[in-house]
């Protein structure tokens, strides 16, 4: 294989982080706000979401991409590429998020709210001093395997034209009727990629062992 080619997969892997990244940065915080909706159970709100987190985690991300680039469109909103695969990506791990973390925040003690409450600390600190270490902490591991999950779904969004590592390798083997190596590198880059969310996630949990005082 060509240095020209490696190089071509090199580039496929840096766009497939960071479309990741992007809809990683985004669908975490919003996953969060959704199932904030879902925890207090504010009527309206709670009802929108669940069956917006409903309907698009039984959405395929093809589907919801082509839905972002060819749909919107039509109701006056164009969309380029790249970020019609970031939104796409964001609301997909969004809803999977919102899951992961009203999960953990079903299972927060109640005592401890109430404790907090009793001293005098508002809705707001309470939740930012008590529930939150304690929720992200217990919600990290499943955040990561969604992160990983996600990046390994972001070649569902070449179907609009975005050349990621697996479809850059596609057209290198394609091209040298040599599928193996060009294959080769991109499951290298992946797995490494990958390494790096696990390693991440190890980092940040030290750091919460030592800032929180707990046990990993």
């Amino acid at each position: 294989m060509s240095l020209a080619a490696l190089l071509t997969i090199v580039t496929g892997a840096a766009v497939t982080a960071l479309l990741s990244l992007s809809g990683i940065v985004i669908g975490v915080p919003l996953g969060l706000l959704l199932a904030l909706v879902r925890w207090a159970r504010l009527s309206f709100l709670n009802a929108f979401v669940t069956v917006f987190v409903s309907l698009v985690r039984s959405t395929p991300i093809v589907t919801l991409v082509l839905f972002v680039f060819f749909v919107l469109p039509t109701l006056g909103l164009e969309v380029d590429p790249v970020p019609a695969a970031v939104a796409t990506l964001a609301v997909n791990t969004s809803a999977f998020n919102c899951e992961i973390w009203r999960g953990a925040l079903m299972d927060f003690p109640r005592e401890q709210r109430d404790a907090a409450r009793a001293f005098g600390m508002t809705r707001a600190m309470t939740f930012w001093r008590i529930v939150f270490p304690q929720v992200w902490r217990r919600s990290l591991p499943a955040l990561v395997n969604e992160m990983t999950t996600l990046l390994k779904a972001t070649p569902a969004v070449a179907v609009i034209g975005i050349v990621e590592v697996t479809r850059a390798a596609s057209r290198i083997g394609a091209a040298t009727y040599d599928p193996l190596p060009p294959f080769a590198v991109a499951t290298v880059l992946y797995t490494l990629v990958v390494l790096i969310f696990v390693q991440g996630q190890r980092r940040v949990e030290r750091h919460m062992a030592i800032k929180y005082g707990y046990q990993t």
